[in-house]
């Protein structure tokens, strides 16, 4: 079968289609053929050696596809049925992979495989952000760093749903536009992010600024927030933030910073399920609609993420196998 492996860390450059020997499913796995693959930053950093994970290996964390085995002790997931994924199957760059069952996700027919890969990680990550990790409230204004991005985009839509308010930073026009015809009430640039929330909330500030860019924005996204306001950080696509003198966030307000993760909020098979659950429906109720704008053959893989990488893209960015 075709496996999209890096046998060394580095760009996009190292990620190679070969011949591998089909996988077979263990205790608690199922074997799937992969449909359709989502580019994630979480490949970059396995890529870059920014993970525990160790090279040589199968290139791909998240996916959709149809179970076609299981393993001896499987008894809730047959051959034929549709599941997709955001870990727990890593080497979804290949035609076939190994899931976890417990990591499966077994997908509505009123889903196709490319809204739905389209919705996995994007989708729960900006269902948690919205719900748990800040409690968005109707009437809040809330900051979105890269408000064209896969995930800025379902951040922006959840939050209007919730009766937010959304200020999104774009480092285009054409991104801006994105942004607002997602729903976005207010698009700036990044030159001058802090002084535009300030003059959209009369000086208040926001409670609480979703930021995944991270080295770039850190500082002004700090300067964004009102007293006792969050900032959530979340990705790092511009690099790492600079270390935080913890005396700022009294300076500023008695502010609050969290890194979540995207594991630690589907820490539990129900939980996984139910914000699954959750993302699809909305889906079903047109409240959300995944934005996919580039797709590109799985052997084409290295070129998704250099544009990914690039930050030329808008919405998800799918491998199609």
């Amino acid at each position: 079968m075709r496996a999209i492996m890096v046998e060394e860390f580095g760009g996009p450059e190292v990620l190679r289609a070969v011949d591998a020997a089909s996988p077979e499913p263990g205790s608690g796995q199922v074997l799937v053929e992969v449909k359709v693959s989502g580019a994630n930053f979480l490949d970059v950093y396995q890529r870059i050696g920014a993970t525990p994970l160790g090279a040589p290996f199968r290139a791909g964390v998240e996916g959709v596809g149809t179970v076609v085995a299981v393993g001896n002790d499987v008894t809730d997931l047959v051959p034929g049925t549709r599941v997709g994924w955001l870990s727990g199957g890593q080497g979804s760059f290949s035609d076939l992979a190994v899931v976890e069952t417990a990591k499966a996700v077994t997908l509505p027919d009123s889903v196709d495989d490319e809204t739905a890969a389209a919705c996995l990680m994007q989708g729960i990550t900006a269902q948690y952000l919205t719900t748990d990790t800040y409690r968005v409230r109707e009437g809040d204004t809330v900051l979105v760093h890269a408000a064209a991005g896969g995930v800025g985009l379902m951040l922006t839509q959840m939050v209007k749903r919730l009766g937010g308010r959304v200020i999104g930073t774009a480092s285009t026009e054409a991104k801006a536009e994105v942004a607002r015809s997602a729903g976005a009430d207010l698009v700036v640039d990044y030159n001058n992010f802090v002084g535009a929330v300030r003059d959209a909330t009369d000086g208040a500030g926001v409670p609480v600024v979703y930021d995944g860019v991270g080295a770039t924005t850190f500082d002004g996204s700090l300067a964004c927030l009102r007293p006792r306001g969050l900032l959530v950080l979340f990705g790092a696509s511009s690099g790492a933030p600079p270390l935080l003198d913890i005396a700022r966030l009294n300076s500023g307000g008695s502010l609050y910073v969290t890194r979540p993760s995207i594991v630690h909020y589907t820490a539990t098979r129900a939980e996984l399920r139910a914000r699954a659950l959750d993302v699809f429906s909305q889906v079903a109720a047109r409240e959300l609609a995944p934005t996919v704008t580039h797709r590109f053959p799985v052997d084409a893989a290295k070129d998704a993420f250099s544009a990914l990488e690039s930050r030329k893209t808008t919405g998800k960015v799918l491998l199609v196998h």
